[in-house]
């Protein structure tokens, strides 16, 4: 069996914090927000209205949501267990593979933040699944599809957790890294089916924020990239060790 320990320790949750982040700001990002009530209505069968009005409708839109959820973690959960494996084989490279991936991921928090933009970043690849609409099973496979499918846009938030994943070289901590990253995205998308009423104030006003959100995204990302270029990751665990000594019992 697994070491519980050796899965979840203080040198991951530094790891854990950044993609629960990432995963919340790929939900706020341009190409995934003003998208997300007629998306959540039409894997639900209903229409945004009646989302709006009836109870019933968003339990219906909530059952095809948490299938939706299901759906895209079962991709990144697949992506973290590659990228851990390929990080285990590469362990005796990582000196200075990490270091490479981080100036990758610094560059593009520098085109989310504006100081230059990447011109196929701005554009969307979507996979056309046919009339899912409805149905739990085709919510999951709308989840399966928008994990592939809506890149590039999620595609530099992704890469920076997929690198982290990667420098971690143990396939459970990788899963448990884009878990982490999955919830991050899929609770919002539940939280919205749930309480559709009321989160569009805080829609709408995230909504005329996005650039804004758009740039806190490259500054999360540059900054995981500096992180990983100066090896400052084993330097913060250490520090929440001091700070927070019950961190070593945690497994």
């Amino acid at each position: 069996m697994l070491d519980s320990a050796l899965i979840l320790d203080a040198t991951l949750l530094p790891a854990m914090m950044i993609a629960v982040l990432a995963g919340i700001l790929s939900f706020l990002s341009p190409c995934v927000l003003p998208i997300v009530p007629p998306y959540l209505a039409y894997m639900g069968g209903v229409s945004v209205s009646e989302m709006d009005e009836a109870a019933t409708a968003r339990r219906r839109v909530l059952i095809t949501a948490l299938f939706f959820v299901l759906g895209l973690s079962t991709i990144f959960v697949l992506l973290g267990l590659a990228a851990s494996t390929m990080g285990r084989a590469l362990l005796q490279a990582q000196g200075w593979f990490v270091p490479i991936a981080g100036i990758v991921v610094m560059i593009f928090g520098a085109h989310f933040i504006g100081v230059f933009r990447i011109g196929f970043l701005d554009r969307e690849v979507r996979v056309e699944t046919g009339d899912r609409g409805g149905s739990a099973f085709g919510a999951y496979i709308l989840g399966l599809a928008f994990a592939f499918g809506w890149t590039p846009c999620l595609g530099p938030i992704l890469a920076a957790i997929l690198s982290l994943a990667l420098s971690e070289g143990d396939v459970a901590r990788g899963a448990v890294l884009m878990s982490v990253y999955a919830l991050g995205l899929g609770i919002p998308f539940l939280l919205v089916a749930a309480f559709f009423p009321r989160m569009k104030g805080p829609m709408a006003w995230m909504k005329r924020h996005l650039s804004q959100i758009e740039r806190a995204s490259g500054l999360l990302l540059w900054t995981v990239g500096l992180m990983m270029v100066t090896g400052q990751f084993t330097a913060f665990s250490f520090w929440l060790l001091e700070q927070f000594p019950a961190l070593a019992y945690i497994g």
